[in-house]
């Protein structure tokens, strides 16, 4: 789905796990602690993650932030990972 069908105000593709990260992770629950540990890495080296705390901190401000995500399993996914560190890094 495009960011206009789904009338999303940001998009930040450039946050989300490497295509090598996530082709290994494959959706294998017993993969999910290296996989957050590595994404979380990937997170910490990426300049865009500023920009998404920053702007998540900025929408906070008005209301709620929706984050969306595709995976199937709702525990063992990226987004849970983006949303815990967002979290902790605004201290929520």
């Amino acid at each position: 789905m495009s960011k206009e069908k789904a009338h999303l105000d940001e998009w930040l593709k450039e946050v989300g796990p490497t295509k090598e990260l996530r082709q290994w992770f494959n959706h294998e629950p017993a993969k999910f602690p290296d996989f957050k540990a590595q994404y979380l890495a990937e997170l910490a080296a990426n300049p865009a993650f500023a920009t998404l705390e920053q702007t998540v901190a900025d929408h906070l401000k008005d209301g709620n932030v929706i984050l969306l995500y595709g995976a199937k399993d709702p525990v063992h996914n990226q987004a849970v990972i983006l949303k815990e560190k967002l979290e902790a890094g605004l201290g929520l």
